[in-house]
């Protein structure tokens, strides 16, 4: 059931919503890597007299940890919508989305929707905009892994040739786009939103409490996350990372918070007294953006198999090793700190070993400068005011 935020005193904006002139663009968040995006977005379009925001949250991420959380620690707004959606497989949850999302957009008529990432509530709420004729903005465009396997491929894929406006976070993206085939007046390159949130926010998780919490030192452990399907739930494959992981932490402490589809799979698959095993793995709940931010930044090296870390210890100069066969992220890898090291056991202690005895690249990225979210902004007001 969806529900609404309608206190003019929690959103003045919302009290100017049928009178107001200006763009109104429904901005759609569902998941922990959509938060970290669109909060500058947000903040950006404050700068401004030209929009009139909506913030639609689908519900794709809904506990506490995971979402609340978020919108605390980045003050992002609080939605106007809140869609409820839940878990469930992809095709119900992107059907379930579809189903809400609509009569909010009739009921709203905004001029515009944008959409930020690869989740199943970015392709989900895009097609239900198209579908009903209204501009489609997609940010973070372009990015491929090559692997269809995934479903966050796919929706990337479909995602890009509806979307009117596609901003791109580095020059690889606007290169798969223009093989596509899409128009280049439609593409945009103005950096990554997600280096906006990290600079904006890195004074502050300096006093996030989180080291002494866990009696860490600094750069004396590592940090792991991980929550894929293609890595969860296969036991085969996850038992394989868990016992690299089981290696590593015999040498240095490894911090892992504890996603929820990780916490289920392990249980799933009987691999818990494995776990319980690792006596240097520091289990944590899943952790707020300040919290993971300051672990991470004073971390020795990162495992991974989120987009999001690939880009963050990137911008943060941290070794990252990348637990998958593919990324659609490569320039973390030809100008950041990122490996892709694969999901064999062998081969992740193996760039363990390589990534502690070198020293990687580290530069970051064209425009990653913490401004990509007012350049986004610039542009909607100019092409949107014009059409």
């Amino acid at each position: 059931m969806v529900s609404r935020n309608t206190s003019g005193e929690d959103n003045p904006a919302r009290q100017n919503m049928t009178l107001s002139p200006r763009i109104r663009i429904a901005n759609v968040v569902g998941a922990r890597p959509n938060f970290v995006k669109i909060a500058p977005l947000m903040a950006a379009y404050d700068q401004t007299d030209s929009f009139d925001p909506l913030l639609v949250h689908t519900g794709q991420h809904y506990d506490e940890a995971l979402s609340d959380l978020f919108f605390r620690d980045l003050s992002i707004p609080r939605p106007h919508f809140n869609l409820g959606v839940g878990s469930g497989s992809h095709a119900a949850q992107t059907a379930d989305i579809m189903k809400l999302f609509e009569p909010v957009l009739l009921e709203q008529r905004p001029d515009a929707v944008l959409v930020v990432g690869d989740v199943n509530s970015t392709i989900a709420c895009g097609l239900v905009a198209v579908k009903l004729g209204i501009p489609l903005i997609h940010v973070e465009a372009g990015l491929r892994s090559g692997d269809r396997t995934m479903p966050e491929e796919i929706n990337r894929i479909v995602t890009d040739a509806i979307s009117d406006m596609l901003f791109c976070t580095e020059q690889e993206a606007v290169e798969n786009l223009t093989r596509e085939g899409v128009p280049k007046e439609r593409v945009f390159l103005v950096g990554n939103v997600m280096a906006d949130t990290l600079l904006a926010n890195r004074k502050r998780a300096e006093d996030s409490t989180i080291l002494d919490r866990l009696e860490l030192q600094t750069i004396d452990y590592a940090v792991a996350t991980l929550h894929r399907p293609s890595n969860v739930d296969n036991e085969k494959v996850l038992s394989g990372i868990m016992d690299a992981l089981d290696q590593i932490q015999r040498e240095l402490p490894i911090v892992l918070p504890m996603h929820p589809r990780l916490t289920e799979m392990l249980n799933q698959h009987g691999l818990q007294k494995k776990v319980a095993a690792m006596d240097r793995l520091v289990i944590t709940d899943p952790l707020g953006y300040l919290d993971f931010l300051k672990l991470l930044s004073n971390s020795c090296i990162a495992f991974t198999d989120s987009g999001g870390v690939q880009e963050e210890t990137t911008v943060l100069g941290i070794p990252c090793l990348t637990l998958r066969n593919s990324t659609e992220r490569p320039v973390t890898i030809t100008k950041g700190t990122n490996r892709l090291v694969g999901i064999g056991t062998e081969e992740i202690v193996a760039g363990f070993r390589h990534a502690m005895g070198s020293h990687p690249l580290n530069k970051i990225p064209d425009l990653w400068d913490g401004m990509t979210a007012k350049r986004i902004v610039d542009v909607l007001a100019q092409e949107l005011l014009r059409a």
